[in-house]
């Protein structure tokens, strides 16, 4: 079996061409968060791994949020809005039911009309989702995605919950795929566990539960979580799924002849994510993390983490960005990293 970071072109690859983060202006510190979660700075950081984490401003909206993100994105890549074939969002914490969020983006961009707006929600893995989604369906064309994943989770925590108000911030960002030189986008693996799917959620505001006195005054609006199963979870079923996929494609975290691989994953809890690095071999200067600065900022967190690892990468390396969380579900996507950093494919004699 051939090294996946060997240098074979690949017609018709999809790749990362730009990305771009948006997080709010407003830092809240670890005793902002654990004063009314009755719990001390120290605790938190020592169990978290998160010094800090920002926050929306009132009037801030998820789309404004993803909007912002998703210029930064197209100008990395060096296109405009017009050049978009397709705009995905993955959220938990839309502007709102409906419409999606998505065609807040679009309407801010100046997204030509007839352009496919739509959501995904995968929860904290959503991003991965989307990147795939988007993927697939730029196969066998010259067109662009816009991919973005951004939540406002400090609109539905519970400040009293210290099991979820110490660990989430609010954030965007975005990538812009299209045509690359290489093989861009190598392998994705998607997987859903709903055996699981009560460890996290929002229990009212469907229509299992809808909206009324009754729910708001049980505080059935706010994010819930079971941390300890959570993080059996992760051990149990995400640390082997990554390590399959990394097996099946030839790109062990470690060994002699292991190809250069940078771990992207969800920056769920830092004490987690330095553990299931150090278990699949990761080594500390290939596992990039956020989480100190920006905490958990949900389907934000693999493209926030991408693109402050950007300026790290060299031309050929492999990028393994992996989301989990919600559903539960897991979303692996192996990507090769352009030559000369991010760069559109251009046609020959160009």
């Amino acid at each position: 079996m051939s090294s996946p970071s060997a240098a074979v072109p690949a017609a018709g690859a999809v790749g990362v061409l730009g990305t771009g983060s948006c997080l709010p202006g407003d830092v809240v510190t670890n005793e902002d968060v654990g004063t009314p979660a009755g719990v001390t700075p120290e605790w938190i950081e020592q169990r978290t791994g998160i010094r800090a984490r920002r926050r929306a401003k009132p009037d801030d909206v998820t789309s404004g949020l993803a909007t912002a993100a998703a210029r930064t994105a197209l100008a990395a890549a060096g296109i405009g809005a017009g050049d978009l074939s397709l705009i995905v969002v993955a959220t938990s914490t839309p502007d709102s039911p409906q419409p999606p969020t998505a065609t807040a983006v679009a309407a801010g961009l100046g997204v030509p009309p007839g352009t496919p707006a739509y959501d995904m929600n995968a929860v904290c893995s959503g991003f991965v989702f989307a990147l795939v989604a988007a993927e697939r369906m730029l196969h066998g064309t010259a067109g662009h995605a816009l991919v973005v994943g951004a939540d406002i989770y400090s609109r539905i925590l519970d400040p009293a919950d210290r099991r979820t108000a110490v660990l989430f911030g609010d954030g965007a960002s975005a990538v812009v795929l299209g045509p690359v030189r290489g093989r861009g986008v190598i392998a994705t693996r998607l997987a859903s566990f709903p055996d699981h799917r009560d460890l996290i959620r929002v229990p009212a505001g469907g229509s299992r539960i809808p909206a009324s006195p009754e729910s708001l005054a049980g505080g059935l609006h706010y994010f819930t979580m079971d941390g300890r199963a959570v993080r059996a979870f992760v051990e149990d079923h995400v640390a082997p799924m990554i390590d399959g996929f990394l097996q099946d494609h030839g790109a062990p975290a470690s060994g002699a002849d292991a190809p250069r691989v940078h771990f992207v994953p969800h920056q769920a809890n830092g004490r987690m994510i330095e553990k299931l690095a150090a278990g699949l071999g990761f080594p500390p200067e290939r596992a990039h993390a956020t989480v100190r600065e920006y905490g958990n900022t949900g389907a934000a967190s693999v493209p926030v983490t991408l693109d402050h690892a950007a300026s790290r990468l060299a031309p050929g390396d492999l990028v393994l960005l992996a989301g989990f969380g919600g559903g539960m579900a897991a979303g692996l996507a192996l990507l090769e990293w352009g030559p000369r950093g991010l760069r559109p494919a251009r046609p020959t004699g160009a």
